[in-house]
């Protein structure tokens, strides 16, 4: 880390010490020092060879009309069932403890913030550990759905769908409305790991009126100029230093 992100860091140190209400909005990048991959990085999925875009296997009417294929790329591509929390998941939750973080929102469907220790998660996009019979509505968790071959049918014959938000599906608005009131309120808004290019979870930024708004990605955003405080670094590296003190 160069002189310059090291000041930044210990700026954005100064304002989480004299917060008492920091919200943190995530996206990928907070997990892909766990080993999951980012869906529009250079290696992410959506660079690599299926018979369709993911874009369409991950789609409700694909989900509707293929299960077989939805299930084969979910199974394969989307479930990570050995990933442990990262520096930033940890630290979230410690600075969560101190009364410091308020809430963290996230675009991630991993878990790693509640594994973490983290309480209050908003999950914008669902959770891969809830699952839901179609038919029924038995909940199964994400064990259940790696121990079954092919779609997952619950005893009663429905299809099990997992709770995350497919493309053509709408956010939960319960857990939206939640997450724009944090967002209003915050003092410090710490946006990592995200493109910000996806809506509505990119609009989010357009609700906080504070005046330390804090951008952490290793490249550049649509809305670094709105930022009062760039951080170009993995967010790990960032937030270790929370873990130390």
């Amino acid at each position: 880390m160069d002189q310059i992100m090291k000041e930044r860091v210990d700026l954005l140190e100064q304002w989480i010490r004299k917060s008492d209400n920091v919200v943190f909005f995530g996206g990928a990048g907070v997990s892909t020092e766990s080993g999951i991959p980012d869906f529009r990085s250079v290696d992410g999925l959506y660079n690599q060879q299926y018979d369709y875009p993911p874009e369409t296997i991950i789609s409700h009417s694909f989900y509707r009309r293929n299960p077989e294929e939805f299930y084969r790329f979910y199974k394969n591509k989307m479930l990570f069932p050995e990933a442990k929390p990262n520096a930033a998941h940890l630290a979230l939750a410690k600075l969560e403890q101190q009364r410091k973080v308020r809430a963290v929102i996230t675009q991630n469907i991993d878990g790693l913030h509640q594994a973490a220790g983290s309480r209050e998660v908003l999950e914008l996009h669902g959770s891969v550990h809830r699952n839901y019979c179609t038919r029924c509505g038995k909940f199964f968790d994400l064990s259940a759905i790696l121990e079954m071959e092919g779609v997952p049918r619950c005893e009663c014959g429905g299809i099990i769908k997992p709770d995350v938000v497919l493309y053509e599906e709408g956010l939960d608005q319960t857990t939206l409305q939640r997450a724009v009131r944090y967002i209003q309120e915050a003092d410090v808004l710490i946006i990592g790991g995200t493109s910000l290019t996806v809506y509505p979870a990119a609009g989010l930024i357009d609700y906080y009126k504070g005046k330390k708004l804090v951008l952490i990605n290793k490249t550049a955003t649509p809305m670094d100029g709105r930022a009062d405080l760039v951080i170009n670094e993995r967010i790990g590296e960032v937030f270790r230093r929370f873990l130390d003190s």
